[in-house]
């Protein structure tokens, strides 16, 4: 007991400071202690808030008709699927039958390309899951199924003609660029109202030989490209009487 009073006679102060530190800790506690208070009292009016809300539900659902989301009808579907199916194939029928765009976009006509090839497989199982009608009696299931061979449909064509767009005619020789750039200039000069018959002849025959072996036009591309050069030889060609003006015609002998 005399080392305590010895020691407390020679440190007493540090009571100041211990009587500090005590203060903080009574502090914090009392922070605390009304912190968790009110994290009680949140908690309270959110279970409260939570019940209010609960109870008006339930009265509202046992009073009120709620509205059912029902699906479209299956016909409306099928006619949205066909509107979305024709527009890729239109699409694709432009670099089908068009010979500038074969030309211009050699890839989007090759088979051998994997993305081509990928969007012409795809084609073939959008076709052939089809429904033959929007009024055709199919299951949702079969429904479900065409839609994601559409979906693939038409993501496998954009990825075809992107790339297509891309690579241009960079998959052929120097030679065979060549070849393509000369046949895109002779079918302007094919299509050409101010060019004569003979011109156009002559440039459309060449197209055809430029093309041969790099490019496998269709049946029908080739026709619709020799209707083109047709209309334009049957277009009337101007006579020398029809290139005078009012004033220089003169009275015939």
């Amino acid at each position: 007991m005399d080392h305590f009073w010895t020691f407390a006679g020679s440190y007493w102060w540090l009571v100041f400071p211990l009587l500090g530190v005590a203060g903080g800790v009574v502090r914090r506690w009392d922070v605390l202690a009304q912190r968790r208070h009110a994290r009680r009292l949140e908690v309270m009016r959110a279970k409260a808030e939570l019940k209010s809300v609960t109870a008006s539900t339930r009265v509202t659902s046992a009073g009120e008709p709620q509205p059912i989301t029902k699906p479209s009808p299956l016909p409306d579907q099928l006619e949205k699927l066909f509107a979305v199916h024709d527009d890729v194939t239109a699409r694709w029928l432009e670099y089908e039958l068009d010979v500038a765009r074969m030309i211009a976009f050699p890839t989007m006509s090759d088979g051998r390309q994997p993305l081509t090839a990928a969007f012409l497989r795809a084609k073939k199982v959008a076709d052939r899951l089809r429904p033959a009608s929007a009024d055709a009696r199919v299951s949702a299931e079969q429904v479900a199924e065409y839609r994601g061979a559409v979906t693939d449909y038409e993501v496998a064509f954009d990825l075809a003609e992107r790339d297509a767009r891309r690579v241009r005619d960079s998959q052929f020789s120097d030679a065979e660029r060549k070849r393509l750039a000369t046949a895109q200039q002779l079918l302007a000069v094919a299509l050409d109202q101010s060019a004569t018959p003979a011109e156009r002849q002559v440039a459309y025959r060449r197209v055809r030989e430029e093309v041969d072996g790099l490019l496998a036009l269709s049946d029908e591309a080739v026709e619709r490209l020799e209707t083109k050069v047709a209309l334009q030889l049957e277009r009337p060609q101007p006579t020398p009487d029809d290139k005078r003006g009012p004033a220089d015609a003169g009275p015939r002998c």
